[in-house]
């Protein structure tokens, strides 16, 4: 008994998504099902590494997560932070893995490693790959290095930064991955082996407002401005926009983010899934040196959907002013 009270502890939090899915009825899809406690039947060696206490706190697609749902999430893994626990683990979908760890990223005040995983194939599945995940997510979560890391990514043996962490292939195992900045560590045979020193942090406050919106809207071919023209008049406070290459629109396009930008913060991203915005090699009408003289915030190594993360949070902590050095540290 007393070496079992001599391991460290680990706070699991199940969110739902692939790795809690199973089919409840003859030829029907997967649904998420399993709670946290059922996902830990599956592991029974980690009984020998930690202590483990394990809450459900939904049972979603990870698609249907809103931003009120986790900011309780939040809050939740900084009551086990504050309880003292080694480290923390939420298991959720991996459709919208990459936004929810920046989002919790941004607001993690505390040195205490964060982790998120979960799977591409349900339990059902051969060679379900959920158990392995959530393995290494606690060995990453019980690792000293992971200390002061922010919100970690752990998924395919690979350890991910949230900032740069994408779902780039739709249903690969192997679906992860961090363009240009490759991941931050390794599991091999069970060990946690960092790639590269801890950067510094810095951490957001819990927005105070939770009902306001921010657009993002992806640059086309010959697309027409009806929707764009609109984004002010439904009640948007911020635009992102995915533009062409390194981010650009076409000339009627321009035209609206001249207007709209005074109304509200616009940044542009790129479409492309790789490479940073430009600053200052395209003049023409639409390329990002007009944008920018319109108004428009350039996103740099940023994806479209972490903008609109960290938009929606600058604006509800009245902290908007200062997108213009978040995006350049980006």
């Amino acid at each position: 008994m007393s070496e079992v009270l001599q391991l460290p502890l680990i706070a699991i939090g199940a969110l739902g998504g692939t790795v809690s899915m199973q089919v409840n009825a003859p030829g029907e899809g997967v649904t998420p099902s399993l709670s946290s406690e059922a996902l830990l039947a599956s592991l029974p060696q980690l009984e020998d590494l930690a202590r483990i206490t394990a809450q459900t706190l939904h049972l979603l697609p990870s698609a249907s997560l809103t931003f009120i749902q986790l900011i309780d999430v939040l809050q939740w893994a900084k009551a086990q932070a504050e309880q003292g626990v080694q480290g923390i683990v939420l298991t959720q979908g991996t459709d919208t893995l990459e936004e929810v760890a920046y989002f919790l990223d941004l607001l993690w005040p505390y040195q205490t490693p964060l982790i998120l995983t979960g799977a591409m194939r349900s339990p059902n599945q051969a060679g379900a790959d959920g158990p392995a995940n959530l393995l290494a997510a606690v060995q990453v979560a019980l690792a000293d290095e992971s200390q002061g890391r922010g919100a970690l990514v752990v998924i395919n043996d690979q350890i991910h930064a949230a900032e740069h962490v994408r779902k780039a292939d739709s249903l690969a195992m192997a679906a992860f991955s961090s363009t240009h900045f490759g991941p931050e560590g390794l599991l091999v045979e069970g060990r946690v082996r960092y790639l590269k020193a801890p950067k510094p942090r810095c951490s957001l406050p819990v927005p105070e407002r939770l009902d306001h919106r921010v657009a993002l809207l992806e640059a086309s071919l010959a697309a027409d401005t009806l929707l764009l023209e609109e984004v002010a008049g439904l009640g948007y406070e911020g635009l992102v926009i995915a533009g062409f290459g390194a981010g650009h629109v076409s000339q009627q396009w321009a035209r609206c983010v001249g207007q709209i930008s005074h109304w509200m913060p616009v940044i542009m991203a790129s479409r492309t899934g790789a490479g940073a915005t430009a600053l200052r090699s395209y003049g023409f009408i639409g390329g990002e040196m007009d944008l920018q003289r319109k108004g428009a915030l350039m996103a740099g190594f940023l994806c479209p959907r972490k903008c609109r993360v960290l938009l929606w949070v600058l604006i509800g902590c009245g902290m908007e002013g200062e997108l213009g050095r978040w995006l350049a540290a980006r």
